[in-house]
């Protein structure tokens, strides 16, 4: 079986809260990340206010929540964070959110390898049987990135967000387990 935790650019890692912080307040100043990442209004937090939400989440492991941080595999740099949050456990369902503070990987399919990665996790590991995301449309790299691993469209909300003074809609995609499984048929146990 593939490892669950490598793939072929990026790693998932078990987040160090104190790592993790630094590198959320350096991500935080840049606001085209926030704006990509956060739908409320840009606001600064501090790495030490970030380093207490990181410790809480760790302390509490909560079964709904699964989150990583990302390494890349070139030179082991914490480059982002990726989460699982399973909202029904009956119905084995999932969202799914990551985000890439280092600019200089966008649009190089680090994204899709870390939605990779954790598509693997939530339909080998924990069992899902749904996948879904939202992404706001005035972002297509992210929308052509999920496609290319498999999300299908399934619903929008017409403006939901104000951004920049325009009215932005919001899109749902989602991935079943059977169709993950028919793209990925010979890649999980090799």
């Amino acid at each position: 079986m593939k490892d669950l935790y490598t793939g072929e650019l990026v790693r998932l890692i078990a987040l160090d809260a104190a790592e993790g912080a630094k590198a959320f307040a350096r991500w935080d100043r840049d606001s085209e990340f926030k704006r990509y990442l956060d739908s409320g209004a840009s606001r600064l937090v501090s790495s030490d206010k970030i380093q207490k939400e990181i410790e809480e989440e760790i302390e509490e492991q909560s079964p709904k929540f699964y989150g990583f941080g990302v390494r890349t595999l070139e030179n082991d740099a914490l480059v982002g964070t990726g989460d699982l949050f399973v909202y029904n456990w009956t119905g084995r369902d999932a969202f799914v959110g990551l985000g890439f503070g280092d600019r200089d990987l966008w649009g190089k399919g680090y994204g899709a390898d870390l939605m990779r990665l954790l598509l693997r996790y939530a339909f080998i590991e924990l069992n899902l049987r749904r996948v879904t995301l939202n992404v706001f449309e005035y972002n297509p790299r992210a929308i052509r990135s999920y496609e290319k691993v498999g999300f299908r469209h399934e619903g929008r909300m017409r403006q939901t967000l104000n951004k920049e003074g325009k009215r932005w809609d919001m899109l749902y995609m989602g991935i079943l387990r059977e169709e993950w499984m028919e793209q990925n048929d010979n890649k999980t146990t090799n």
